[in-house]
């Protein structure tokens, strides 16, 4: 179901990742339609790469 318009998809785009410290986290989708009003999921290698050089 989207998390926009609350329709039922054929084709869902995950448009968040939910985390959570215990246990698995979810997944929000959204239908293509509503998908480009959401900002881009961030590349976790991209994170990873500017997180370089900076102290822990």
């Amino acid at each position: 179901m989207c998390v926009r318009c609350h329709q039922v998809t054929d084709a869902p785009v995950t448009v968040a990742e939910v985390h959570q410290s215990s246990g698995p986290g979810w997944n929000v989708y959204a239908c293509p339609e509503c998908a480009p009003h959401f900002p881009p999921l961030p590349d976790v290698l991209d994170l990873l790469q500017r997180g370089k050089g900076h102290p822990s």
